[in-house]
């Protein structure tokens, strides 16, 4: 099999595991808590996705990684980390709260979707072994970002039942 086609698999694959366990034990989870609780571990997550700076730290990446990649995949990643971290501070405000929930969300969706367009544009699959120690980052780390990030645009586009129960109370007094 060739690099290109281990690395593809490997992708796919990886989203299996992480739907298994959002399937089994993290929705179950999940619905007994507030959209606010939810977001909120969504947000916890990928506060950790400064972490993407790795593909510009030299030593950590191969040389033969494509140039083109690395940038938009590590600033992106670092946009997000931010954007989320800033949304955590916020918690005790929530409509900036909320903001930095959405803005974390879109900029993190558009840099995951950037990056797999960049990855096949520039034959990053042909020269996967060129992620060196990263490697694991879009076989493993990625899949549960993109599963987070549909999951939480998900929950902001259902109506919450408290606001609902909150607002038609208000208008009943």
């Amino acid at each position: 099999m060739s690099p290109a086609t281990i690395f593809t698999i490997q992708l796919v694959l990886g989203y299996v595991p992480w739907l298994l366990i959002l399937g089994t034990y993290v929705l179950p989870k999940l619905k007994s808590m507030d959209h606010f609780q939810v977001q909120r571990a969504i947000a916890t997550l990928h506060s950790f996705r400064f972490f993407g700076l790795v593909f510009i730290l030299p030593g950590v990446v191969g040389p033969d990684l494509p140039a083109g990649f690395a940038p938009s995949a590590a600033y992106g990643d670092f946009i997000t980390g931010v954007l989320a971290m800033v949304a955590l501070l916020a918690v005790r405000v929530r409509p900036l709260f909320w903001l930095f929930v959405v803005a974390f969300n879109v900029v993190g969706t558009a840099d995951l979707i950037i990056n797999y367009y960049h990855g096949v544009q520039l034959g990053l699959p042909d020269r996967a072994g060129a992620l060196a120690a990263a490697y694991w980052v879009p076989i493993l780390y990625v899949p549960a970002l993109m599963i987070t990030h549909v999951l939480a645009f998900y929950l902001l586009a259902r109506p919450q039942p408290k606001t609902a129960e909150i607002i038609a109370g208000g208008l009943a007094s």
